[in-house]
């Protein structure tokens, strides 16, 4: 019996496995983790859209002592160890930062995450009538599987500038009391045809064209577009627009589903938009909760992740290092080029994005020993990217050691995962544009069953995990 146990000791000491979260932590990380998931099913059900998304993290950030960092600049305060400073740039973005101990040009220590989901947008001229009902065209944003969305009450959000600059907000399909939205499929009876295309072809991008509308506005039948007229009638007196607004409007299409509770056990968060918001919030949360840290922690949350995080709001904009120059503009050694990009490549960051987890129904594209599983942590993942790693920043294996070291030292339950098998496909974060400043990158986020679909799966377990590995890094 002792040669047995003494080989199973050497086996748990030279062998890597994985644990499940429920399996390591305490009963009392038990409740902690259910707790922390009733806030983040708030957040989730108030923050459908990136706007609505940074808004709430900024009024988060205001709530707990943050200032903008415009306020320090104007003012020419300089900031201090413990100091919390803040942007809100352009309704869709948000960069936070706790100032440490050590000088900014020692470098940071970075969260990204991304608050754009993959969704549906009304064009810009959207609304038709058609056989006796009011549609608006619609253009998908991201990657979605277009039959997903489908026969599911759809909510709209978004915001519309009318001709004199006036900004109107529209929410309309959350409360119980509100009309949804809805895109039809055909009835399988008369699918014959239908269910012998290929999945990409089964609905195309222009057949996302959503119910809007069914009652004419009056019964004399030589008016064109009653119905049509009927529904511009109602957003005007409602909203106070007309149909050219339209053209300078972002209006978004998203689930109406709340965030939920999933299984018997409660132990799975369900709900739309997980990828990435999981990780905005608990980065969000966990900066919330450090004190004064040795390094600068900063969270930013990008916008048009989705789309390759391009724009004036995505990550390969100069949003980051333009709050960077913020901070060292009002740092006591004041704004220096060579030390802020000294900053910037002495900095160390975590790509907060999620990974695909293994599903047991789809076990076919994924790799057993190197996936992530629901469950068991917040995954690692070394690099991303297609197939050859196309569109990764393929992290170093010092940085990887560093932080593998850093979440056992912490009590962190992780795993390493990659998404899918080698020819399967992949995908990217925003883990590349950050290294372009030449500072450490690791992607490391939440795993997700049903990525990108209209309502994603993630365990308690790895959203509580997730927190704590992103207060351990930050602090």
């Amino acid at each position: 019996m002792k040669k047995q146990s003494s080989i199973k000791n050497l086996q748990k000491k030279l062998s890597y496995s994985t644990e499940y979260v429920w399996d390591v932590i305490s009963e009392v990380e038990k409740r902690k983790a259910m707790e922390f998931c009733e806030g983040y099913k708030d957040f989730l059900n108030a923050a459908k859209t990136e706007r609505q998304a940074a808004a709430y993290i900024a009024d988060e950030l205001n709530k707990n002592g943050f200032s903008s960092i415009g306020q320090y600049e104007r003012e020419g305060k300089n900031l201090k160890a413990g100091d919390k400073v803040y942007v809100h740039y352009r309704d869709k973005v948000v960069a936070a930062a706790v100032i440490g101990k050590r000088p900014l040009k020692e470098g940071l220590r970075i969260i990204a995450s991304h608050i754009d989901s993959p969704r549906l947008d009304l064009k810009q001229n959207p609304i038709y009538e058609a056989d006796g009902m009011v549609m608006a065209d619609t253009h998908y944003y991201g990657g979605i599987k277009k039959y997903q969305w489908t026969t599911i009450p759809l909510s709209l959000h978004g915001v519309v500038i009318k001709n004199d600059g006036e900004k109107v907000n529209i929410s309309i399909g959350e409360n119980k009391a509100d009309p949804v939205f809805y895109i039809s499929d055909l009835l399988p009876h008369l699918a014959k045809d239908q269910m012998n295309k290929k999945a990409t072809e089964v609905v195309t991008g222009e057949g996302l064209d959503v119910i809007i509308g069914s009652i004419p506005f009056t019964d004399d039948e030589e008016i064109k577009d009653r119905m049509k007229l009927s529904i511009l009638n109602i957003l005007n007196q409602e909203y106070g627009i007309v149909e050219e607004d339209f053209i300078s409007a972002e209006i978004e299409l998203v689930p109406a589903f709340r965030a939920r509770d999933v299984g018997f056990d409660r132990g799975i968060v369900g709900g739309y938009g997980q990828d990435d918001r999981v990780c905005a919030y608990t980065s969000l949360i966990a900066l919330l909760d450090i004190n004064i840290p040795e390094y600068t922690a900063l969270a930013f949350f990008a916008d048009k992740e989705e789309i390759g995080s391009m724009g004036n709001t995505g990550m390969e904009s100069r949003i980051l290092e333009n709050f960077v120059a913020g901070m060292k503009k009002s740092s006591s050694g004041g704004y220096n080029e060579f030390e802020l990009k000294q900053c910037l490549a002495n900095s160390k960051a975590l790509s907060a994005d999620v990974s695909g987890a293994y599903d047991p129904n789809y076990s076919d594209v994924s790799e057993k020993n190197n996936s992530a599983y629901l469950g068991k942590g917040i995954a690692m993942s070394k690099y991303g990217g297609a197939r050859g790693k196309s569109g990764s920043s393929d992290a170093n294996a010092e940085f990887v050691g560093e932080v593998r070291r850093m979440f056992n030292e912490n009590n962190v339950v992780w795993q390493a995962g990659e998404l899918g098998k080698v020819d399967q496909g992949g995908g990217g974060t925003v883990a590349m544009f950050m290294a372009n400043y030449g500072m450490e990158v690791l992607d490391c986020g939440v795993p997700l069953i049903s990525m990108h679909s209209p309502y994603e799966l993630a365990s308690k377990g790895d959203i509580y995990m997730a927190y704590k590995a992103y207060k351990v890094f930050m602090q």
